[in-house]
């Protein structure tokens, strides 16, 4: 028997994450509103939350990372106790793309040193400690170029053979704890060929396409069609969509995968709302959450 579908929701402890945000302190997640979406994911039958953690917790290894109100490791245990009564899997996420990696502080900073990857591979270690051994780990790595940093006052990215050097050794930590690699697959669309050539078939892979229009009509049909390509080349993919830009985008993304993508292959989907666990934001993250269900009742 294969694993069940991945029907997940990228929800939001930690969000020093944005391109152009100043760092957020104390946290921006409000407790009642986490348990209030995290209760109409198990209402609406999802199974997975990709947990962003970024500075929202306060790591045992680097403790100077979290900021106020950051969520212990003893009480995040419990959330993940919980969610996992509800139906639920907990799958981490730290984002290590130089775009969004603000949450690491000052070890931002330092990309690419000796101290950058010892930090990186503690945070690693401790967060699949606390996950009792997820069976996937979401690495991010989007959106790592000049134009996503064009409004950041300190700017670091990697290219060519560095960028390659680094993400094979943060697939290399993750692997090394037993878990799956997963990212964001959006280097594929300038990097086509060599992302296809160099990609290891291990790393799970997250396309993501916002708007509506599936076909070679659509605005960004080359950014679709990658998902296409990620499966003639036998990758395995969660094709993840959002409400961030329309409402019907999800109901696309599912229809389109399930149409166009071998079943094989097609380990599930991803959404989120991109907004933070605060009540201002409580109707985009159960929409985006909804919205979700829905699409796949109807597919």
């Amino acid at each position: 028997m294969g694993q069940e579908e991945i029907k997940a929701f990228l929800i939001h402890l930690g969000m020093n994450i944005n391109t152009a945000a100043q760092a957020r302190d104390p946290l921006a997640c409000d407790a009642r509103e986490w348990t209030f979406i995290t209760n109409r994911m198990s209402e609406r039958g999802l199974n997975m939350a990709v947990i962003d953690l970024c500075e929202g917790v306060r790591y045992e290894s680097h403790p100077e990372i979290a900021v106020r109100g950051a969520w212990s490791v003893g009480r995040l245990r419990g959330e993940l106790a919980r969610l996992r009564s509800l139906g639920i899997e907990p799958i981490p996420k730290l984002n290590f793309s130089a775009t969004h990696d603000q949450w690491l502080g000052e070890w931002g900073r330092m990309l690419s040193t000796p101290d950058y990857y010892r930090v990186c591979e503690d945070l690693i270690a401790e967060v699949c400690e606390i996950f009792d051994g997820p069976r996937l780990f979401h690495l991010g790595y989007d959106e790592e170029d000049v134009r996503c940093q064009s409004a950041h006052e300190h700017v670091v990215l990697r290219q060519g053979e560095l960028w390659w050097h680094d993400f094979l050794w943060f697939v290399k930590v993750v692997e090394k704890r037993g878990a799956r690699p997963w990212i964001w697959s959006d280097w594929i669309w300038e990097h086509h060929d060599e992302f296809l050539r160099r990609m290891p078939k291990s790393v799970l892979q997250s396309n993501w396409y916002y708007d509506e229009g599936f076909d070679e009509r659509a605005f960004r049909w080359p950014r679709i069609k990658c998902y296409l390509d990620l499966d003639k080349a036998g990758f395995d993919q969660v094709p993840t969509g959002s409400n961030y830009v329309t409402p019907g985008n999800m109901e696309g993304t599912v229809e389109f995968a399930r149409a166009q993508l071998a079943p094989e292959r097609l380990k599930g989907f991803l959404t989120t709302s991109w907004k933070r666990c605060l009540r201002e934001d409580r109707e985009a993250n159960l929409a985006a959450v909804d919205q979700l269900a829905a699409a796949l009742r109807g597919h």
